[in-house]
């Protein structure tokens, strides 16, 4: 099945890839996803869709994506390691295949008690560099257990990095062991601090492979405080909070927008896209790439 390659090729020729985030519903209702995706076939070459982000649990990131490839869209299929064991996740790996899904990023996944089901069992029965290397075997014809298979995968493998972790040392030598392990692009945390990222940049560009700075729509100046207090590698500068704060509760969103915008404009030179996560607030993604002039 041979559907759009749009990421892949945008990636392999040099142009700014733009990708956006979905979250599946909590339930069957896709109406509002479907809605929002539809108004966007032909104005981003990639569409991610998360994996119980945050442990909380969703409908399956695999039933998202296919419903995007069927609108025209080429889909990302996120896959944490916390929720299946190896036989698994190479299971929705080929099923995902065989119904179009082209790119996948490979995660390791919140640790159930942040989520909807502190009860549940975490399996992490590989590491998200592990499932990297399967996923390489799977492209190769081979199983993890080296069996053959009768007709290989295709697959454009995606990990994740924070450029404004610190330390950076540690998060340089993980981006190395990523690369090795067969990755092609990266999609980053949050970015706030342009001139940070830069440097980081500076550091990666040796290695032959993308990365898409990860821009995060803020809504509200208490949204920013609550990512600085409880996700590590996430720092909204000071002013940052203070604009949206000045904004008020009705402003605060379109001053998040203004943000967005600033921020991809800035970061533009230094990277080979942006993928843009407005959650909860969807129905702005159009604006944005209006705005910050991607299409």
């Amino acid at each position: 099945m041979s559907g759009p390659r749009r990421f892949k090729d945008v990636l392999s020729q040099g142009g700014f890839a733009v990708t956006v985030e979905y979250n599946p519903p909590k339930g069957t209702n896709v109406s509002a996803l479907v809605d929002s995706a539809k108004g966007l076939v032909g104005r981003v070459h990639g569409v991610n869709v998360t994996d119980n982000t945050a442990a909380v649990m969703r409908a399956s990131s695999l039933s998202i994506c296919r419903l995007l490839y069927e609108m025209g869209h080429d889909p990302v299929m996120q896959m944490t390691c916390r929720d299946r064991n190896r036989l698994g996740m190479q299971s929705d790996l080929l099923g995902a295949h065989i119904l179009g899904i082209r790119n996948i990023l490979c995660l390791t996944g919140d640790y159930p008690t942040v989520g909807d089901h502190k009860d549940a069992k975490p399996v992490y029965d590989l590491d998200s560099v592990q499932i990297m290397q399967m996923v390489q075997g799977l492209n190769r014809g081979h199983d993890l257990a080296g069996n053959k298979l009768d007709g290989a995968t295709d697959y454009l493998i995606g990990a994740a990095v924070t450029p404004e972790a610190d330390p950076l040392g540690p998060m340089l030598a993980k981006f190395e062991t990523k690369v090795k392990a067969g990755t092609q692009f990266f999609q980053t945390q949050a970015i706030y601090h342009p001139e940070q990222f830069g440097s980081f940049m500076q550091a990666v560009r040796k290695f032959k492979v993308k990365v898409l700075a990860g821009i995060l729509l803020l809504r509200s100046a208490k949204m920013a405080e609550f990512m600085n207090a409880n996700i590590p590698g996430v720092s909204v500068p000071e002013e940052m909070i203070k604009e949206l704060r000045e904004a008020g509760d009705k402003r605060a969103l379109d001053v998040g927008v203004e943000i967005a915008v600033r921020t991809i404009k800035t970061l533009r030179p230094h990277c080979d896209g942006v993928h843009i996560m407005a959650i909860k607030a969807i129905d702005r993604l159009p604006e944005i790439l209006t705005k910050a002039e991607l299409g």
